[in-house]
């Protein structure tokens, strides 16, 4: 006889395990059964682990790094009992636990580490993985190459046993990779639907004996000792057509025996193989797959309609009204009184109780109903049904409160469908979200309420919106910094959440992130510096303006923010610069120059910013905050979809090709020489003499921008470059190094990508240095000899894979293309880039490279 736990008891333990986690991170099952063998071959010990898993510890996992651990243990309890028969109710919540824990993840995940064989998951798993690949790729980006390798295999090992294809309407919002690996897959359903035919007379047959109100109980056993396999598939659908629109016509009491004690898997191909066969009494199958599978078949034209009927249903409804009773309140380390059990039959319907003795802790059919609500949402979108998913998310906003990760399921939505979402339905998805509790900017709502206005935000949103991120996400300056510069603040990644959130600023002033919340208090995201960040991150994919709009505004306060912030601040925070400067800053690198004096190019405040007390706010020198401000805005941008990455490389190809200095005829090659120089030196330096740049800034922007994207995503930088070409200026070719070339060296590892964008700078230099080229100022090579040790380190670099050794060569690859480039050069510059050819008599690295002294190449 097994002791049944308390629900207080247990309760209490798993709010101390929020709290003060210890040695929770050990596998759970491994140690378990370690310390107790005996202990996971009881049902209810089995049971308990999962529930507190799912529906208590599920966040805590993701925050710790631990989820994709947690889903490969779990994994194998669903392996092993997926074609076992009975067992339902743990195969079930494992499973559920399973999507849970597919839809938490924010990076790249493999499903079977040696690559081979089908994956363990289950059929609606396997479909879960895929969606969550999807989500995960466009809204996140694949963040090292090696994985964009193995996706093709990744996927077959997923669908490998899947009948499975999607439709049109979905494959459109998967991203290209993605798509493209599934777009060749076969439609099964034409041959699922033959193999019916040929079954139908003996699986009538069977089910008039076993389903007909009248049938001998004892058929029970004779069927479930003598069906075939391939016809126990199609019982469901048997029920469904001896049904005649009447279920009282048939025996469920026999119906519900025996899917009973069918294996778990046998129950899913029920539901997959005919979704249409739909008891009255829906409690009787999985509600939860049966949902997944109507929408997973959103190609037929009555699919979403059954699925949404099915959760209109007046019975589901009074079930869910009973969860919120017996549940209390979602923050449940909050809720002062005494949890209750549930019965399991209402708990858990007829088909998972049956003839369980367990009684729940936390599991019900309607906390199942948690993983798939917002996957009901998804679909719906795809299939331009917007009106019924601000239905569903109405009808399902208390339960939705309880989901361990709708803040997340925020974001990614609107990620994922940017630009596809009317106004109306984004407010609608914002409201999951519990407001009071989330940083939103205090003008966000009057933004939003203007749904159908085209009207950009002022600059003033924006900047306050960068200012929060300097305040409680950007590392703040270490108080040894100099005044203006920024001396180790290293770029905070987005991709893993911050173990630390910054406690104190230069100037000591207290800012909301030094109030220590606790994780139990943000489990989703995770930290108050990562919540801080993706709401911000929200309010610009809520908008109802254009991702261009968006941009320009961002872009021009980084243009404009230093000497926007020190004429507001009347000089008080900034230093002079030795060159008699006045407050009126010149856009000119020159400092101090006379005709960068000009009224028509000097810098002017950004119109409708209002700086009163923006310094202070933050507790940094102005210099010091207009560089945090260009670092925060890069780390904004690159958490935003790809449509805002275009418009970012759009509207900088286009302030750099109009840059009144790089276009004006009037000046000297040394002086556009030495301003280019300049502009492209890093704008912190500049910050400490007052003499920002156009260029200098956006290029800081860009590097920030740069260093928070997955290398999936850098090949969009691409854009810029050919934007700006032809190049007829070496101003230009600098400008072009500068923005792509600190790209080469993190593309060590991809070589692919490596090559297009080294492909891409040589081409720039052949618009400039080619023998047919027509630079607008007559350009010797000795002027770009810097370009050229870039270019020789950076190939030898990647041929090591990092820091350059005596021994580093450079791939033949590589060679390969400088080659091919020299072809189209002057002589004077093939000279200086001899070595890095294939030409074993001219290139010592050609010449002591084993692949290319075996085969010479010209």
């Amino acid at each position: 006889m097994q002791v049944i736990p308390s629900i207080a008891m247990v309760e209490t333990y798993t709010r101390l395990l929020l709290i003060a986690p210890y040695s929770l991170f050990r596998s759970h099952f491994s140690h378990l059964t370690q310390r107790n063998p005996s202990t996971l071959s009881k049902p209810l010990a089995t049971l308990l682990v999962l529930e507190i898993l799912n529906y208590r510890l599920l966040p805590l996992y993701r925050y710790e790094g631990k989820n994709k651990s947690l889903m490969y243990d779990v994994t194998k309890i669903v392996a092993a009992l997926k074609g076992k028969r009975g067992d339902h109710r743990v195969f079930r919540l494992a499973e559920n636990l399973c999507m849970n824990l597919l839809l938490s993840l924010r990076d790249f995940f493999s499903v079977k580490k040696e690559g081979k064989g089908p994956t363990e998951f289950t059929e609606t798993l396997n479909r879960i993985a895929i969606f969550s690949l999807a989500v995960i790729i466009k809204t996140r980006g694949i963040a090292e190459s090696e994985h964009l390798q193995y996706l093709p295999a990744m996927v077959e090992q997923i669908l490998s046993s899947s009948q499975h294809t999607w439709s049109d309407k979905t494959l459109r919002y998967f991203p290209p990779v993605l798509r493209d690996t599934l777009v060749g897959r076969t439609d099964k359903r034409g041959v699922a639907i033959q193999a019916w035919q040929q079954a139908e007379t003996t699986v009538i047959n069977q089910c008039t004996q076993l389903l007909s109100p009248s049938a001998d109980p004892s058929y029970v056993v004779t069927y479930l000792s003598h069906s075939f396999p391939q016809h126990r598939q199609y019982l469901c659908a048997g029920a469904w057509i001896l049904m005649h629109g009447h279920p009282e016509s048939i025996n469920s009491a026999n119906l519900a025996r025996v899917l009973r004690e069918f294996s778990p898997e046998e129950v899913t191909a029920n539901i997959y193989t005919m979704v249409d066969v739909l008891l009255h009494h829906i409690h009787l199958l999985p509600l939860d797959i049966l949902v997944l599978a109507l929408i997973d078949r959103d190609d037929d034209q009555h699919a979403l309609r059954i699925a949404i009927s099915l959760l209109d249903r007046q019975e589901l409804q009074q079930r869910l009204k009973s969860f919120f009773l017996s549940r209390g309140s979602p923050e449940h380390w909050l809720y002062p009184g005494i949890f209750k059990r549930v019965d399991l039959q209402k708990a858990l319907g007829n088909h998972l109780s049956w003839k369980d003795r367990f009684p729940v802790i936390f599991d019900d059919i309607a906390a199942r109903l948690l993983p798939v609500i917002p996957l009901v949402v998804y679909r719906l979108i795809e299939n331009d049904a917007t009106e019924h998913a601000e239905r569903v998310l109405v009808m399902y906003k208390q339960l939705l409160a309880y989901h361990p990760l709708r803040f997340t399921f925020v974001r990614d939505i609107l990620a994922y469908f940017y630009g596809h979402l009317p106004g109306k339905l984004i407010v609608r998805i914002l409201s999951v979200l519990d407001i009071p509790k989330i940083p939103f900017s205090e003008s966000f709502p009057q933004h939003i309420a203007l749904s159908n206005s085209s009207t950009c935000p002022p600059p003033d949103y924006f900047a306050s919106l960068l200012l929060g991120l300097v305040n409680n996400v950007i590392p703040p300056l270490s108080s040894s910094s100099k005044s203006g510069s920024i001396l180790d603040a290293s770029y905070l990644s987005a991709r893993s959440p911050p173990n630390k959130i910054p406690t104190s600023n230069q100037s000591g002033h207290t800012n909301v992130s030094e109030i220590q919340k606790s994780f139990y208090q943000i489990q989703d995201p995770g930290t108050y510096t990562q919540l801080v960040l993706e709401t911000a991150a929200i309010e610009l994919l809520s908008l109802p303006v254009s991702a261009s709009q968006i941009v320009a505004s961002l872009v021009q306060i980084v243009i404009h923010i230093q000497s926007t912030l020190i004429q507001s601040n009347n000089g008080l925070h900034g230093t002079s610069n030795g060159s008699g400067q006045t407050s009126v800053l010149p856009t000119s690198p020159s400092g101090g120059s006379t005709d960068s004096m000009n009224a028509s190019r000097s810098a002017v405040p950004i119109s409708g910013f209002n700086t009163s007390n923006f310094v202070s706010r933050s507790g940094y020198t102005s210099q010091q905050l207009s560089c945090l401000l260009i670092q925060a805005c890069g780390l904004l941008l690159a958490q935003l979809p790809q449509d805002f990455h275009i418009q970012l490389y759009l509207e900088v190809s286009r302030l750099v090709k109009e840059s009144w200095w790089l276009t004006d005829g009037e000046q000297s090659p040394s002086e556009l020489d030495s301003a280019v120089n300049y502009a492209l030196l890093d704008p912190t330096w500049a910050a400490q003499d007052n003499t920002s740049t156009a260029i200098g800034n956006v290029v800081g922007l860009l590097h920030s921008f740069f260093s928070n994207l997955p290398q999936e995503w850098l090949e969009g930088a691409h854009l810029m470059i050919k934007q700006l070409r032809p190049i007829n200026s070496v101003a230009m070719l600098r400008i072009a190094f500068r923005i792509i070339g600190p790209l080469l060296p993190r593309l060590a590892n991809a070589h692919t990508l490596f090559n297009k964008t080294l492909s891409l700078l040589l081409g720039a230099m052949v618009d400039v240095f080619g023998k047919t080229a027509q630079p607008s100022v007559p350009a010797q090579a000795s002027e770009i000899i810097d370009l050229i040790d870039f270019l020789h380190h950076v190939v030898h670099y990647e041929g090591q894979g990092g820091p350059v050794q005596p021994t580093s060569k450079a791939r033949p690859e590589v060679l390969v293309l400088f080659s091919r480039a020299l072809e189209s050069l002057r002589p004077d510059v093939q000279h200086l880039l001899s070595h890095l050819t294939t030409d074993v008599n001219s290139s010592i690295y050609a010449s002591t490279h084993p692949k290319l002294v075996q085969n010479p190449m010209s």
